[in-house]
């Protein structure tokens, strides 16, 4: 098992670097509720399916991430509180080339 360090910022401005496994097809999304950072029900309600824009979080450093699917770009566009740096957690798989990534809990909408 080989865990890496992703440093989460909850929705109350603490940040939290957190061991993260590679090794379990985990996402940001699951992450966060398994370190429960956000309050039970307000993170990956629909599951992980990339359908609700919950686990929406900014991506603050330059660590290079998959390219966006058509399906999170689309939920984006609607979703509330988007920035440039916007992604959805549950989109964001736990790989070692992630290791150090930085992200910030986008508010409740």
């Amino acid at each position: 098992m080989s865990d890496i360090a992703i440093t989460i910022i909850d929705r109350d401005g603490n940040s939290h670097t957190v061991d993260a496994p590679t090794d379990m097809n985990m996402n940001i999304m699951e992450l966060v509720r398994a370190y429960e950072l956000a309050p039970e029900g307000t993170i990956g309600i629909c599951g992980g399916m990339a359908m609700c824009a919950s686990c929406q979080c900014y991506v603050l450093n330059d660590t290079e991430l998959p390219e966006m699917s058509d399906d999170e770009d689309a939920m984006l566009s609607e979703a509330f509180n988007v920035k440039p740096n916007s992604r959805l957690g549950c989109q964001i798989h736990i790989t070692p080339e992630i290791e150090g990534l930085i992200v910030e809990l986008a508010p409740e909408s």
